[in-house]
């Protein structure tokens, strides 16, 4: 089978302008980016159309080193459903340029079952991680700016807490230092680097319901505190109207479309380990304004992604989701059953029994949120017979649908199967009215303990002094009311990356509270994880070159 890279590129793409037109969007609504990618404005979302057409969420079981597919199998559904006669439009996330040369690769599906251009969407697709980039940074030259010119006179802040940006994993800029030099280069002060989808300013573009809404957030964002202890905001700055100019075409949802030439809305791109992990409300919005089913996806496993896409997405934009597709593979079963990562390709009904706990938990997670779930098989070629009718039997014997997809090597047609039982659960089983985890007049130990021990399987719950500090202020400036979002690994239920399976009875620990005062929520920080990732030993960057006019080594 031919790499993503080489299937994508003999891929018979058709003009962007056909696939809007087919769909129903004006010709005059089409703002090209080149002949097959595209912006559509916001104003012909029709929240009428959006309460009667089907939302889909795609998750996960916990990944590992082995992945799962989850963005593959929500383009092979979305192509399964419109194969099978229905109006169906994915709603995805915008790549990161830090995993398309570091560890993961590109982030646009897999196989025949891809988003295209590939190339354009994980590298600089619409520029819509570089306007983010620029706003956040932007901000922060002017706030050095204003410290700087205020030096003299004590108008300063007595702390900063907002830092920079830059969409490249890079460790060694986590902690920094800037304004070193003569006195006309600045105030020296200790800084860091988020990676960018990690800005406050990336969350703000996926909960903002449209450019007013976008402009209030960025104004309400929280810089640092003056010396009398009052927040001092974008709005105090006064640079809201500037930061809104440099997002205002950002906003706009971008118009792709799958391998099979099905229309697919890609924007936004927050990780779900350290941000929300969602798409933008308006491009989900904008999706089921067309389509009679729209497949979305929320990042890395269920515990994270999927949970924040209830306790925040849908809580901040009212969407009520049908049912939740939980993808799981062998491979990873048997890494959470226990199997040695060099024999998981090899058959082991055992450890895929004892790798059910993880499945299970999550299935159980999701009917906590009153929803309809389905269990994928995303099918590899070392997988037997044997291994999948045990899945199978499982998914029987826990009262959930199962079907196997194989999506990746077959595309559309390989994911009929699922995209039947999909649609035959939502039209003989409709879900519950969501049922989220806490309510907004929780306090905010009261949602973290909620989301940790009823979604986690925690016991305890343990808070830094730095993070009961920043609690008490939240109290004090009369937020807490906003959703809490948990940044911690990917990898575990619990803070331990290396605690497979699914975990009960275990200790977290929050070590820092970060005020997203324009998104409105409330980041908690769990464990040892990073806000700016680091380049692994070997990074995918040393396989992508341009050879003959073309991309290669982008996966």
């Amino acid at each position: 089978m031919n790499s993503d890279i080489q299937i994508a590129k003999e891929a018979k793409l058709e003009r962007i302008n056909v696939i809007a037109q087919r769909m129903g969007v004006p010709a005059d609504d089409v703002y090209n980016y080149g002949p097959y990618m595209a912006k559509i404005p916001l104003k012909l979302i029709d929240d009428e159309k959006v309460k009667q057409s089907n939302l889909i969420l795609v998750t996960a079981i916990t990944p590992t080193k082995a992945g799962i597919g989850k963005t593959t199998v929500s383009v092979g559904l979305t192509q399964a459903l419109n194969r099978i006669g229905k109006n169906a439009i994915a709603a995805l996330r915008e790549p990161s340029l830090g995993p398309c040369f570091g560890l993961k690769g590109g982030a646009a599906g897999g196989g025949y079952s891809q988003v295209l251009p590939m190339e354009n969407i994980n590298l600089h697709f619409t520029g819509d991680f570089h306007a983010i980039t620029s706003a956040h940074n932007m901000i922060t030259a002017l706030l050095d700016n204003y410290i700087y010119q205020n030096r003299k006179n004590g108008i300063g802040l007595s702390q900063v807490i907002w830092k920079r940006v830059l969409d490249v994993n890079d460790r060694s800029l986590r902690h920094v230092v800037t304004g070193l030099g003569t006195r006309v280069d600045g105030v020296p002060a200790q800084s860091g680097f988020d990676i960018t989808p990690a800005s406050e300013i990336m969350a703000i573009l996926c909960l903002a319901r449209d450019i007013d809404d976008l402009r209030r957030r960025v104004g309400k964002i929280l810089l640092g505190y003056t010396y009398e202890g009052d927040p001092f905001t974008v709005d105090d700055l006064g640079v809201t109207g500037a930061i809104t100019v440099l997002l205002k075409d950002a906003l706009n949802p971008n118009l792709v479309q799958t391998i099979e030439n099905n229309p697919a809305f890609v924007h936004g791109g927050p990780f779900a380990n350290i941000a929300h992990g969602c798409n933008s409300i308006i491009a989900t919005k904008m999706a089921l304004t067309y389509g009679d089913y729209v497949v979305t996806e929320a990042g890395f496993g269920a515990d994270l992604g999927a949970e924040k896409f209830f306790d925040i997405k849908c809580r901040k934009a009212g969407l009520q989701p049908k049912l939740t597709v939980i993808v799981a593979t062998a491979q990873s079963l048997k890494l959470h059953g226990g199997v040695p990562e060099a024999d998981i390709k090899q058959e082991n009904l055992e450890g895929l029994r004892r790798g059910f706990e993880n499945l299970d938990k999550h299935v159980a997670n999701m009917k906590r949120f009153g929803q309809e779930v389905v269990v994928t098989f995303n099918r590899y070629a070392c997988d037997t017979d044997a291994e999948i009718a045990l899945v199978k039997q499982h998914c029987q014997e826990i009262g959930v649908g199962f079907a196997l997809n194989s999506v990746f090597a077959e595309g559309g047609k390989g994911g009929e199967e699922l995209a039947r039982l999909v649609v035959k659960t939502i039209e003989e089983r409709p879900s519950k009215p969501l049922q989220l985890m806490y309510a907004d007049e929780d306090s905010v130990k009261t949602k973290i303990e909620k989301v940790a021990k009823n979604i986690y399987g925690a016991a305890t719950i343990n808070y830094s002094g730095a993070a009961n500090k920043m609690i008490r202020q939240i109290e004090e400036l009369g937020i807490s009311h906003y959703p809490v979002c948990i940044a911690k690994t990917q990898y575990s239920f619990s803070a331990d990356a290396k605690a497979l399976n699914a975990l009960s009875g275990f200790e977290v620990t929050v070590r820092e509270v970060v005020i997203n005062n324009g998104a409105e929520m409330i980041v908690a920080i769990m464990g040892d994880i990073m806000r700016m990732p680091g380049l692994p030993k070997d990074p995918q960057a040393c396989r992508i070159d341009f050879v003959n006019g073309e991309v290669e080594g982008l996966s």
